[in-house]
C-alpha cells in the first residue's frame, strides 16, 4: 500500500523540529517496550515503531495509511463487532477527550488477540487546532492472567476461612446448646437436692428439735440435763438456718413462687446485709412486664448471684449501687447494673482466657441474647451491666 515513511510521518517531522531533536525522538520512539502509533483525523497510522510492530505482528510500512481501528480494534474480546463511533482511541480526537483502557483487546495480524492497556491523547497543532492522536500500548495478558490467579486463590481463601467461619459457628451453637443443657441438669439436680434437703433433713431436725423440748419438760428436776437438752436445741436451730442457707443457694423458693423481680430484689438486699456494705437498690418495672420463667429466669438470677458473688471475695468494696429496670412492651429489655467502688482489676483480667465467671456469665446471657458487659479501672471498682431481651408475657 502506497504511504509515507515511518520517518517523514513521524510527528517531529510534521512539527518542524531541528534535525538533532528529531534524532532524539525517533531513537526515544524507537528504545521504548510500549507500542506507540499516531492516527490522523481518517484515523489512519502516520508513524509506528519497532515495539508497536512487534506486539501487532505488523510490519510498520503494512500499518502506514491503514485504519487502525479496522485492523487491530475491531472486535471485542467476546466477539462482538466493535463500532467505530465506539471507539474510545478514536474519541481522543473527534471530541478532545484523552483515554486510558485497560479492559480490551487488541489485534494481532494473525488473527489472535492479547489484553490490553492503551491510552490516546490529542496531537494539538500549532494553532491549538487537533491534527490527530498519539496511542500508547501493552500487552497486559500476563498481569491479566496473574491477577485472574490472585482472585481466585483470593476467593478460594475466602471461601474456606467462610467455611471454617461456619464450621466454628456450629460448634459453638452445639457447644451453647450442650452448655445450656447441662445448666438446665444442673438446675433440676439443685431442686432435687433441695427438696430431699428440705423433705428428709428439715424433716429430722424439726424432729429431734421436738424431741430434745420433750427431754427438757421431763428433766426439770435435773437441770444440767436440762441444760444440755437447751444447748442441743441451740444447735439443731442452728443447723435449721444453715439447712435453710443451703436450700436457698440451691434453689432459692421465692424465684418459684413470687418470680424473678422478687428474687433480683430479695437477692441484693441479703447480699447488701450479709457483706455489710453501705448499698443503694433500686427496682424499676414497666407496668405489664411480667417476670420471666423457667431457664430464662434462672439464667438472670444466677448471673445476679455471680455478679454480687464476685464483689463479695474480690472488689474489697465498702459500697455497691444495684439498678434494675426493664423497658415497656411490645419489646421490653431487662438492664440490671452493678457498680462497687472496690479496687477494681485491669481491663485484660476480665478478658482472660481462665476468667471462668465472667465467661460463664456471658455464656449464660448469651444462650438468651443478652448481653453482659463489664468495665473495670484499678482503684476505681468496677461496673456490670445485663442487657437481656424478655419474651412479651403480658399479652
Amino acid at each position: 500500500m502506497p504511504g509515507p515513511s515511518a520517518a517523514a510521518a513521524s510527528p517531529s517531522a510534521a512539527a518542524g523540529i531541528a534535525e538533532p531533536w528529531r534524532d532524539r525522538l525517533s531513537l526515544l520512539l524507537e528504545s521504548t517496550a510500549e507500542g506507540i502509533f499516531g492516527i490522523d483525523l481518517d484515523g489512519r497510522c502516520m508513524f509506528a515503531n519497532r515495539a508497536a510492530s512487534a506486539l501487532l505482528g505488523w510490519p510498520a510500512e503494512a500499518m502506514l495509511g491503514r485504519n487502525m481501528h479496522e485492523l487491530i480494534h475491531h472486535t471485542r474480546a467476546d466477539g462482538r463487532h466493535y463500532p467505530e463511533c465506539d471507539c474510545p482511541i478514536f474519541q481522543a480526537f473527534r471530541q478532545g477527550r484523552p483515554c486510558r483502557i485497560d479492559d480490551e483487546v487488541l489485534w494481532r495480524a494473525d488473527g489472535s488477540s492479547f489484553c490490553a492497556e492503551y491510552a490516546s491523547h490529542p496531537i494539538l497543532g500549532d494553532g491549538g487546532e487537533v491534527l490527530g492522536a498519539v496511542v500508547t500500548f501493552l500487552d497486559i495478558t500476563a498481569r491479566k492472567r496473574a491477577d485472574a490467579a490472585l482472585r481466585e486463590a483470593r476467593d478460594g481463601l475466602e471461601r474456606r476461612v467462610a467455611e471454617r467461619t461456619a464450621e466454628l459457628s456450629r460448634a459453638l451453637d452445639q457447644l451453647r446448646e450442650l452448655s445450656g443443657h447441662l445448666e438446665t441438669v444442673r438446675e433440676e439436680e439443685r431442686t432435687r437436692i433441695a427438696r430431699e434437703i428440705h423433705d428428709e433433713l428439715g424433716s429430722l431436725l424439726v424432729a429431734l428439735k421436738m424431741d430434745t423440748d420433750w427431754l427438757a419438760k421431763r428433766l426439770e428436776d435435773r437441770p444440767l440435763l436440762v441444760a444440755k437438752c437447751h444447748g442441743m436445741g441451740s444447735l439443731i436451730d442452728t443447723a435449721v438456718d444453715n439447712v435453710g442457707r443451703i436450700i436457698t443457694d440451691l434453689r432459692p423458693s421465692i424465684l418459684d413462687h413470687q418470680g424473678l423481680w422478687a428474687a433480683l430484689e430479695w437477692q441484693a438486699q441479703e447480699f447488701i446485709e450479709t457483706a455489710e456494705l453501705k448499698g443503694d437498690v433500686q427496682l424499676h418495672v414497666t407496668h405489664g412486664v411480667r417476670p420471666p420463667e423457667g431457664e430464662r429466669a434462672i439464667a438472670v438470677f444466677r448471673i445476679f448471684q455471680e455478679a454480687l458473688s464476685n464483689i463479695a471475695r474480690h472488689a474489697r468494696a465498702t459500697q455497691v449501687r444495684i439498678r434494675v429496670e426493664v423497658d415497656a412492651p411490645p419489646e421490653p429489655v431487662l438492664y440490671i447494673d452493678v457498680r462497687d467502688n472496690g479496687v477494681g482489676c485491669e481491663p485484660q483480667a476480665l478478658a482472660a482466657a481462665d476468667a471462668w465467671g465472667v465467661i460463664g456469665m456471658r455464656e449464660r446471657a448469651a444462650r438468651f441474647g443478652g448481653r453482659v458487659t463489664l468495665d473495670s479501672v484499678p482503684g476505681q471498682g468496677t461496673h456490670l451491666r445485663l442487657t437481656m431481651p424478655l419474651e412479651d408475657e403480658a399479652s
